[in-house]
């Protein structure tokens, strides 16, 4: 069961991201501030989670909670940046676009950079933790899976509207017969897996 808060005294954002291990498209980051008593029996790590399940929850998430907002950082910038580096951008994009300022940052994983005047707290496996990190990581999750739901319609043979953008053996043997769209990552190597 998701724990709905880790202290009492401040407003926690939950930040996790999308789309870290993909081959094509953005990585989107979502910030989320959720009431404190704030429970659903859908919510879960979106990994965990159905796609109708995600989607309902996405409208409970934009209904119920205090602050939200969603952000992306795009293929080339990744590629000048690293995927790590555009992750944790991605956060802070979300961040700064909150319309509530937290007195903490609750971050999936292990790794962050300092966000300003705002402590932080990475936890691994956070978003099967923590109600605000499980809300973030639906954001994150069902705006990249509509992001590359519209890609597809554009790049109709690489198999995004099944695949989302993810290293499949459909899209690696796409890749070889049709090459590289603009919204692949050139840095990363499309004939192997990435990591998640």
């Amino acid at each position: 069961m998701l724990r709905p808060r880790h202290q009492d005294e401040v407003p926690e954002a939950g930040c996790d991201e999308a789309g870290r291990g993909c081959l094509a498209g953005p990585v989107f980051a979502a910030a989320v501030i959720l009431p404190p008593d704030f429970h659903h029996p859908l919510l879960d790590d979106s990994k965990r989670m159905t796609a109708t399940d995600r989607e309902t929850m996405r409208a409970v998430i934009q209904t119920s909670a205090l602050a939200f907002a969603v952000a992306a950082v795009e293929p080339d910038e990744i590629d000048r940046i690293n995927i790590l580096q555009a992750s944790l951008l991605a956060m802070h994009r979300a961040l700064d676009n909150l319309t509530l300022r937290p007195g903490l940052i609750l971050v999936d994983g292990n790794r962050f950079l300092p966000y300003p005047w705002i402590p932080h707290l990475t936890i691994v496996q956070g978003d099967a933790t923590y109600a605000s990190i499980a809300a973030a990581s639906v954001l994150a999750k069902t705006e990249r899976d509509r992001y590359m739901l519209t890609a597809h319609e554009r790049f109709p043979d690489y198999g995004w509207g099944r695949n989302k953008g993810y290293p499949t053996r459909e899209h690696r043997t796409a890749i070889r017969q049709h090459g590289l769209t603009p919204l692949h990552r050139r840095s990363f190597r499309w004939d192997r897996d990435q990591p998640t």
